[in-house]
């Protein structure tokens, strides 16, 4: 279940506190696109609308992935008061989660507490149990050992996901959309937007975006005949070759081409080569200032009435609508900082929020 079709629950407190959980060899990468567009959020708002700890089992320091060295903030033990915990994997997550790691992640999510992950930080809630039932994106290079491990965790190959109080996101920068996209449910949409110009990010994705998922790391090295009819689709998607054509370029009959699709990939050849069509068609909407009679020309549509048939039956809008979606929704109102929270201790949001008061951007979006 997606969150699109879920009602935003209106914060009960600003600033939200977000606890970093990092594990062995997490991603660095990751962790920053996570917590930067949350930096960004307090800098352009002028308030501390957000607050962060890093934490490690024992509050100990723990290597990144890249062999960079963090000291966390605070223990699990220690931890603050938190409104969310996102876990931050990397390489080798089934060896770096541990049975205090399980037990801590199901008390927080007991007490009601938002849950996510990062890269490969999913293996750990679901190795939790805390996944089962619900959408879950995590990064291309451990999808298929979750599925096979987690068969009651709806993977998906999405950039991230958000379903109810779940958050999972897959690797790299991916992170960095899923936070702007939560902070413009809960704060309006133009600051996610300011967030982005301060980063030089051209275009915030969404839950409809998907990762490129290498198709020999989806099948192995076992079928090299079907990776390589895939590279020709992938190579003519202006000019769409016959199937036929294609099978004898390979040297299979159609009827095995057939098979091997349906096999593999669980579709027909035709309907495979018709969504490589149509997310090359969705990347020159969003991206370039292409018409869409442009775009249906360059991805091999004879018509534009079919194009865009074809489009509304694949991503449920139609191709002139693209370009005007704005999936950040179900937005709920700011919250006034409390007396109470005033008084509480610094925080290193709080500290970075001050260094910021001199950039000219500080508080230049009104909430």
């Amino acid at each position: 279940m997606s969150q699109s079709t879920q009602e935003a629950q209106p914060l009960n407190r600003v600033p939200q506190t977000i606890g970093f959980l990092l594990l062995d060899n997490f991603t660095l990468i990751s962790l920053a696109s996570a917590i930067e567009p949350l930096r960004m959020a307090n800098q352009l708002s002028g308030k501390e609308l957000y607050r962060w700890f890093t934490l490690t089992q024992a509050g100990g320091a723990v290597s990144a992935s890249d062999g960079l060295t963090i000291t966390p903030d605070a223990s699990l033990a220690n931890a603050p008061k938190l409104d969310a915990v996102i876990v931050c994997g990397g390489v080798d997550i089934q060896h770096s989660v541990t049975r205090e790691h399980l037990q801590w992640l199901q008390m927080m999510a007991r007490q009601g507490r938002r849950m996510g992950a990062v890269c490969t930080g999913s293996w750990a809630l679901a190795k939790a149990g805390l996944l089962d039932g619900f959408d879950c994106s995590v990064h291309w290079e451990c999808l298929a050992s979750m599925q096979e491990a987690f068969p009651r965790v709806a993977m998906s190959t999405r950039l991230f996901s958000i379903d109810r109080n779940r958050n999972t996101s897959s690797g790299g920068t991916a992170p960095m959309d899923m936070m702007l996209h939560q902070i413009g449910r809960e704060h309006g949409r133009e600051l996610p937007a300011a967030i982005s110009e301060m980063f030089i990010y051209e275009r915030i994705r969404n839950e409809q975006d998907h990762q490129r998922v290498p198709l020999k790391h989806m099948l192995g090295t076992n079928q090299p005949k079907l990776q390589e009819i895939v590279a020709l689709m992938e190579a003519n998607l202006e000019e769409p070759i016959d199937l036929d054509q294609m099978a004898c370029y390979v040297d299979v009959s159609r009827r095995q081409l057939e098979r091997l699709f349906q096999k593999y990939l669980n579709c027909s050849p035709s309907r495979y080569y018709l969504k490589l069509r149509l997310i090359r068609a969705r990347q020159l909407l969003k991206q370039t200032s292409m018409s869409v009679i442009e775009v249906a020309s360059v991805c091999g549509f004879v018509s534009t009435p079919h194009f865009s048939k074809c489009y509304r039956e694949y991503f449920g809008i139609p191709p002139r609508d693209e370009r005007a979606t704005n999936s950040l929704t179900n937005i709920v109102s700011l919250v006034p900082v409390t007396e109470e929270l005033q008084h509480e201790s610094v925080s290193t949001a709080l500290a970075a929020l001050n260094r910021a008061q001199s950039e000219s951007t500080f508080a230049s979006v009104r909430l």
